[in-house]
């Protein structure tokens, strides 16, 4: 006979391991495979104790719990918030929290919860992805920040934590390809740069804008000059083509762009 929340089952080459799982508010949750029987059902007994006790909390997850952190999470937001999610959520009254790990956590915005109830979130490197479309995408791009983007030179955190994922509390620095706000001979300017096997500053500008401009100038430069790398252009909004004709002309390029591939 087997113990309470126990389900035996057996891998492709003959390995028998054991199931657990239960059923709460008519929802049936699995909660992990097991090597033995008594693993399983330790990890039935833990969930059933944390979903009857509402005194236990996510602080109170501990390493050698059965229950892993992650569905840890999933149970206690089910038990307090009556949703389940797939991902390690926690709905609090205005945001959610979104656990990657018991030292870790990710605060959004309630408009987020339908995507991220959805998407996985991993971390690589220091950047959090999430799959989506087959695609890895930085979660930073879902506020308009590039994929290269850098923090404190593209972005920042108003409030200094960089785990505080919600609108008003992310303020884009930048919002151009090569573009970077500098000091250069004492003066707060926009370095405008591109890579060419190691990277070239095309100038340095008075406004975003016009460094942005310079550096589609730039590319075609280069591209008339033969260069056949795909760089992505600077995409202008709210500023007319005859503007952008006439800064176009009258933005100076550096010689070192212009005579490339003369080097």
């Amino acid at each position: 006979m087997s113990l309470p929340g126990t389900f035996k089952a057996t891998k492709k080459d003959g390995t028998i391991y054991y199931r657990s799982s239960l059923t709460y508010k008519n929802k049936h949750i699995s909660l992990g495979s097991f090597s033995t029987e008594e693993e399983a059902s330790c990890c039935y007994q833990e969930a059933l104790i944390l979903l009857e006790n509402t005194g236990l909390s996510i602080e109170n997850y501990r390493k050698e719990s059965k229950v892993s952190f992650e569905k840890w999470v999933i149970l206690l937001n089910f038990r307090d918030n009556n949703i389940y999610f797939h991902t390690p959520i926690y709905i609090r009254k205005n945001f959610f929290h979104y656990y990657l790990s018991s030292h870790t956590r990710l605060t959004f915005d309630m408009d987020d919860l339908f995507y991220y109830s959805s998407h996985k979130i991993t971390e690589r490197k220091g950047h959090l992805f999430v799959a989506d479309y087959g695609m890895q995408l930085t979660i930073t791009g879902r506020y308009g920040i590039k994929s290269y983007g850098v923090e404190g030179r593209d972005y920042r955190f108003i409030n200094g934590d960089n785990h505080d994922f919600r609108y008003e509390n992310i303020e884009i620095l930048n919002t151009y390809h090569g573009v970077e706000k500098t000091l250069h001979r004492g003066k707060e300017v926009y370095r405008s740069k591109i890579n060419l096997k190691g990277y070239f500053i095309i100038g340095y500008y008075k406004t975003a804008l016009e460094a942005a401009i310079a550096y589609n100038k730039a590319i075609d430069i280069l591209k008339k000059a033969g260069i056949t790398k795909n760089f992505p252009y600077n995409e202008m909004e709210g500023i007319s083509p005859s503007l952008y004709a006439d800064l176009y002309s009258k933005l100076k390029i550096s010689a070192k762009i212009i005579n490339y591939l003369a080097e």
